[in-house]
């Protein structure tokens, strides 16, 4: 997986397509990540004792990764990704050459 917990990312596909966001999680073992503002549902919490009249929240639910692509940082759109050996480390390289992890 080449998406990293805050990384920025674009929606590719489904009902959020074009959102842009921060990723805020990354679960590997299920390949899906969780972008602020993207894939929001409500959940609605019954009345208790502290809060009397209940609540609806807003839930990020998980995103599976293959439809979020990251963002160049020059370009703004976005970018596929692979890996290079710079200095001793690896690191991830947009198509174009820019350097993904500063």
């Amino acid at each position: 997986m080449n998406i990293k917990k805050g990384d920025k990312v674009i929606v590719l596909s489904g009902d959020d397509k074009g959102k842009t966001g921060v990723v805020q999680r990354v679960y590997p073992k299920l390949n899906k990540v969780v972008v602020e503002g993207v894939n929001v549902h409500k959940k609605h919490k019954k009345p208790t004792q502290a809060t009397p009249e209940g609540s609806i929240l807003d839930m990020y639910v998980p995103i599976d990764a293959s439809k979020v692509a990251l963002i160049d940082p020059k370009t703004k759109k976005a970018t596929r990704v692979h890996h290079k050996v710079v200095n001793g480390k690896k690191v991830r390289v947009s198509t174009k050459g820019e350097n993904l992890d500063k």
